[in-house]
């Protein structure tokens, strides 16, 4: 690496948001072109992050597709970056998917594809990012979910992948503390996301309003907030720690009855 290279245009901010074509990733994306930070914005929906890309022409955005299951693309996708800008202050580990389903009807092949953005992502774009943390003295912030933190009906992949997150986050902040790299987590709950609206019925809106002791789902722009403020000097002596943005969901009990039928 080249270190005088990657230093280039250091002047400004530069955070990689992966899963950026949607919900938090784009949220958390305007957010940090708002505060006055460089995006690259990542996604393997090319259709969707053209489209997002397009709407913010003229702002500090560079729109790169990238599996980040998949080693090489990942590679490629850090190069791009430093190619554009010539370092990394934050890595936002957003990209993840989704698959419920009971444990007997979870084949490998649905285990390995939930493991392999969730979790194995979370490792390939760290691992690529932290030469360019290394010089900058940045940060990385995982975003995991309250389904890793205790267990519920339906998500033994999904909860066992975002569980993995969160460990993965204590075992990054020790590693690379030395190396003035702070790495945090975020946790939400329930988001009011257009996907979510999509599939919740609504018994299962009424259940979790009644389970959540706010009373509603989160916002995409609350997640996005405590991103932010984990990347900023105003968390400059917080790593290692998992916080949960669910409006005290996590502490209410297991499961709701409306995802047990």
């Amino acid at each position: 690496m080249n270190k005088t290279a990657s230093r280039k245009n250091h002047s400004a901010e530069v955070a990689v948001v992966t899963g950026a074509a949607r919900g938090i990733g784009l949220a958390t994306s305007d957010l940090f072109i708002s505060k006055g930070w460089h995006v690259a914005m990542i996604d393997r929906d090319t259709q969707e992050l053209r489209k997002v890309a397009e709407k913010r022409e003229g702002k500090p955005v560079k729109a790169i597709v990238c599996d980040i299951s998949e080693p090489d693309s990942v590679a490629n996708m850090i190069s791009m970056v430093i190619d554009w800008k010539g370092s990394v202050h934050a890595l936002v580990n957003n990209a993840g998917v989704a698959d419920f389903g009971p444990i007997e009807e979870t084949t490998f092949d649905r285990w390995r594809a939930v493991m392999a953005t969730n979790l194995d992502g979370v490792f390939l774009c760290s691992q690529a990012s932290i030469p360019y943390l290394k010089i900058s003295g940045g940060v990385i912030v995982n975003i995991a979910s309250i389904s890793g933190l205790r267990a519920s009906t339906l998500r033994t992949a999904y909860g066992t992948s975002k569980a993995a997150v969160i460990h993965l986050t204590q075992q990054q902040a020790v590693e690379l503390g030395e190396h003035n790299i702070r790495v945090n987590c975020v946790a939400p709950g329930p988001v009011r996301t257009k996907l979510a609206m999509a599939v919740h019925t609504p018994d299962i809106i009424d259940a979790y309003h009644d389970a959540i002791p706010l009373k509603r789902y989160g916002t995409e722009t609350e997640i996005a907030e405590t991103i932010f403020f984990l990347a900023s000097h105003k968390a400059s002596y917080i790593t290692g720690q998992c916080i949960s943005v669910d409006g005290g969901f996590e502490i209410t009990g297991v499961g709701l009855p409306s995802l047990r039928k």
